[in-house]
């Protein structure tokens, strides 16, 4: 990144949410040597007694590693995760059986959101020319101007202008409102049929109750559970099912009962009493994926994480996708020479096509953790996929490879999947083709001696008879 001037110092930037993206943006433009305002509606999250807000423990991989990296915050927040080399996937018969994400070395780190989030504001705070704000609530804006009106947590109003206003406020974004009253703002919502419910695994003996270096899935078809490990020990469960799947389930005894029949195995660990009580302390949570374009009114509004592209938690890449939003911005800055006129467009056109490719790939991704990953076909093809990079590491790159432990452009690593699927199914398919050919030809050149083949085949016949006899089937 490039370090402050004097002609960006004078230049005032408004970040709006003072979350995951919006402290690390605040960190990004202060770097630079802008102004740099944070305005959060919610108290400061490092004072409160309860953090409000969503808990999903988060995913962290190498596109968001390369943002907190550019600040100097990679190697701490990397000491306060647990590295994760591989899914395990529970069968119901309480097999497991580890899948690695990549090759030897390669990992990504659960890390707690909230902890996270305070460790970015301090951060943030440590350059002088950053203000947060806490407590502030957006109620209004002007684009043509930059003037901005917040009401304070004591009735009061403030009025600020900005030459840049950044919108982190996430997938409900007041920011983005204005937006919405513009024409050519494209816009759409899809909230998934699907709610999520979190849970605890406690320690055993002070120990985790679980190998704690894996993603633990359990696969159910239609719906899953999943486990991440915490510092503290514990696991944090979190179960993805259909909505009128959570609401069948009313009593605890009902919450028992499904979970001996799907997933038994997690019963001792988490405990009887513990998921009586827990599954009814909040209902399913709701899901959403949002899509929108363009990122920006003219040079003077931008939008950035949640609030321009909120994605479905299945591919670990939400935080991480927000966090290059960062990079790609700073970037582009440093491209324009920090003329926002040029920057700002030129940011939707970079990234609009890759958030909106990390969105579908999302999507896709619940499908393959809560079913593919029973199927013996996806093992094969990603064993198949792995070997093929391991001999062909600049030809062959795995989907998960590229999105997780690259910063491929997200849409350009969708188009290479689709390219290396078609090859690598013609490929084996011509395989198969010639082997099932060569076996028909060395039978056709050297027949085998069909009597030694008849008397087995006659055996088998006489059971086969004698298991469907009348008497047989009266002993069933």
């Amino acid at each position: 990144m490039e370090e402050s001037t004097g002609r960006t110092t004078k230049k005032k930037v408004i970040v709006v949410g003072g979350g995951l993206v919006g402290a690390l943006n605040a960190c990004f433009f202060a770097k630079r040597g802008f102004n740099v305002e944070v305005f959060e509606s919610r108290e400061d999250i490092r004072q409160a007694k309860v953090v409000k807000g969503r808990s999903i423990n988060l995913a962290l991989s190498h596109r968001g590693r390369q943002a907190l990296k550019q600040v100097g915050m990679e190697d701490k927040i990397v000491s306060q995760g647990i590295p994760m080399n591989s899914r395990m996937i529970h069968s119901l018969n309480g097999k497991q059986s580890p899948i690695p994400y990549g090759k030897k070395g390669q990992f990504i780190l659960s890390v707690d959101r909230a902890n996270l989030n305070k460790e970015l504001l301090t951060k943030a705070e440590t350059y002088p020319n950053t203000k947060l704000n806490f407590d502030h609530k957006l109620l209004d804006w002007r684009a043509e101007t930059g003037l901005m009106t917040f009401a304070r947590s004591d009735g009061s109003k403030e009025q600020i202008n900005a030459d840049l206003i950044v919108g982190c406020d996430g997938a409900f974004s007041a920011i983005r409102k204005q937006f919405l009253r513009r024409s050519r703002f494209d816009y759409s919502q899809t909230y998934i049929p699907h709610g999520y419910m979190e849970l605890t695994m406690p320690p055993i003996d002070g120990e985790f109750a679980m190998k704690p270096n894996y993603l633990h899935i359990w696969p159910r078809n239609t719906f899953m559970m999943i486990a991440l490990p915490n510092l503290d020990k514990t696991f944090t469960c979190t179960l993805f099912m259909p909505f009128d799947e959570f609401e069948k389930i009313t009593t605890g005894d009902e919450v028992i009962n499904f979970f001996q029949k799907y997933f038994p195995d997690a019963i001792p660990l988490i405990g009887v009493d513990a998921l009586k009580t827990d599954y009814f302390r909040l209902p399913g949570q709701a899901m959403v994926s949002i899509k929108c374009s363009p990122y920006h009114i003219e040079d003077k509004c931008v939008l950035m994480g949640d609030a321009a592209h909120a994605v479905v938690p299945f591919y670990g890449q939400g935080m991480n996708a927000g966090f290059e939003d960062c990079i790609v911005f700073g970037e582009i800055l440093d491209q324009f020479k920090n003329d926002f006129s040029a920057v700002l467009p030129e940011y939707s056109r970079v990234r609009v096509p890759d958030d909106h490719a990390i969105a579908d790939l999302a999507m896709y991704n619940y499908v393959e953790m809560r079913a593919h990953v029973n199927s013996k076909w996806f093992i094969f093809r990603k064993h198949v996929d792995n070997f093929l990079h391991f001999l062909m590491p600049k030809t062959i790159v795995p989907l998960y490879t590229m999105v997780t432990f690259t910063r491929t452009r997200y849409h350009e690593a969708v188009h290479r999947w689709h390219w290396q699927d078609k090859v690598i199914n013609r490929g084996l398919l011509l395989s198969a083709t010639a082997a099932v050919s060569g076996a028909s030809y060395l039978l056709i050149k050297n027949p085998p001696d069909i009597s030694k083949l008849m008397s087995p085949a006659e055996k088998m016949w006489d059971r086969l008879v004698a298991l469907c006899s009348p008497r047989a089937l009266a002993r069933i």
